[in-house]
């Protein structure tokens, strides 16, 4: 038997419960995994309430991303042996699999050896927010030395790794957050420039930064009316990628800026990257690579112990946090 987190209905952080539960031994091609640490994430909250790019089968479980050691492999693994350090590539259905618990099975090609100089909270919040960030800047983009990132919702962890990201291969990071509470933490965080959107003229800031130009590449997870001013920031030839929809609002789509500036408007989810074997194995290495030489690394906002998962949640959801919400086993 072992906690597990599960919910029967959806709803807000209150419908988490911890329950005692058979976990069954790794099936083939899984790896199942003595859970040390988890990595709270948006998309589990949407999961949760119903709002996600599936529905919940319920009763349900919840989790993309754990760190821990490797308590049994089963049929056909390789690669992987007992006592392995471990973490998790969010690569699976949460309807198949879910990471939120004491024990937890996991698909072979979704677990990760990560550098042995991590600590388990940070291998928690490696690879949802880094494989997003590379899958969009660096495999699709192309983003390099020169070019100018916008990202929206700067102080999210996918935010602060397009930071660390942009930095790594010499691009100028402008971080967006909608006041200037967060300011000094995204400058330390290594943004080159800060716009709070609610208090500066977001246009005229990212033109004037650029030159008139505006920026070749913007990041963006929330859509929404602020998808216009972003389009007329862009520079021609520009992208605009679309990973998220954390505004309520609907998203227009700014048709003559699209048509005057020859812009690309792309939509995005890190599954593009991670199912595909190859683009993946590129993208461990570069985060593997940046992980160990320190240029990358996770900021943690707030780490919750297992049995405060609701409130873990809750926090999650307040918006508070610059960086990655954890929660330790």
């Amino acid at each position: 038997m072992a906690r597990v987190v599960r919910f029967h209905e959806t709803g807000g952080p209150e419908v988490l419960k911890i329950e005692e539960l058979d976990v069954p031994p790794p099936g083939k091609g899984e790896v199942q995994i003595s859970v040390k640490a988890l990595g709270l994430n948006r998309a589990e909250a949407m999961f949760r309430r119903g709002q996600y790019l599936e529905d919940p089968k319920l009763p349900a479980r919840l989790g993309y991303e754990a760190a821990g050691t490797v308590a049994a492999v089963g049929a056909g693994v390789q690669g992987f042996k007992v006592g392995d350090a471990v973490s998790t590539i969010p690569s699976f259905s949460l309807n198949e699999y879910g990471l939120y618990g004491e024990l937890a099975n996991a698909p072979v090609h979704a677990v990760v050896h990560h550098p042995a100089s991590l600590s388990w909270v940070d291998a928690a919040a490696v690879w949802m927010q880094y494989v997003t960030a590379y899958g969009a800047l660096i495999d699709i983009a192309g983003l390099t030395k020169g070019d100018t990132l916008v990202i929206p919702a700067a102080s999210s962890s996918v935010g602060l790794a397009a930071i660390q990201i942009a930095n790594r291969v010499g691009a100028i990071p402008v971080a967006l957050t909608r006041g200037s509470a967060k300011r000094q933490a995204l400058v330390e965080a290594g943004a080159a420039h800060v716009i709070a959107s609610d208090e500066q003229d977001l246009v005229k800031e990212i033109l004037g930064l650029t030159g008139g130009k505006g920026a070749r590449v913007v990041f963006d997870p929330v859509g929404g009316p602020t998808l216009t001013k972003l389009a007329k920031a862009t520079a021609r030839l520009g992208v605009i990628f679309l990973y998220g929809a954390l505004s309520t609002e609907p998203t227009p789509l700014p048709l003559f800026d699209v048509l005057g500036r020859w812009l690309t408007l792309r939509g995005y989810v890190m599954m593009e990257i991670a199912s595909d074997p190859v683009r993946l194995e590129r993208a461990k290495k570069f985060i593997n690579e940046g992980l160990a030489d320190g240029g990358f690394k996770p900021l943690i906002a707030r780490t919750f112990p297992l049995d405060e998962i609701v409130e873990a949640h809750r926090y999650l959801e307040s918006n508070q946090q610059v960086g990655k919400v954890v929660v330790t086993v």
